[in-house]
């Protein structure tokens, strides 16, 4: 008679929402990747990329109360000097804007708020 002893975790595990939802809301932060998630909690990389879009249908992520906020802010016209002709030149303002998952975002000041929030949509899913 032969008997199998099964060390590891079982494979058809059962996850709520709430376990979901947390593991989810793991990638980006402190630099962790879908991977490094993924291997932490010993499931697929396929298996958050599939509970996102399923949360993100159902509506439970992003959390609804975290949307992005944009805040006034003013710039300083900042000049740029050639060095080998000595004429100023203004230069084009940078702004980096950080995302509360961690990632940054570098675009010109001067971008129009229409392909900001396109742009902040498009990094905040990813």
């Amino acid at each position: 008679m032969r008997h199998e002893v099964f060390t590891g975790p079982e494979r058809r595990r059962r996850w709520s929402v709430e376990q979901k939802l947390a593991i989810v809301e793991e990638v980006g932060v402190n630099g962790w990747t879908v991977s490094d998630v993924a291997r932490r909690h010993d499931v697929g990389r396929q298996n958050i990329y599939h509970w996102r879009r399923e949360l993100r249908r159902k509506g439970l992520w992003p959390h609804r109360g975290e949307m992005p906020v944009f805040l006034p802010v003013e710039l300083a016209a900042a000049e740029i000097v050639d060095t080998t002709t000595g004429t100023k030149a203004p230069a084009v303002a940078e702004v980096t804007i950080v995302l509360a998952n961690g990632r940054q975002l570098r675009c010109r000041a001067d971008l129009p708020e229409t392909e900001l929030a396109c742009l902040l949509r498009v990094i905040e899913a990813a």
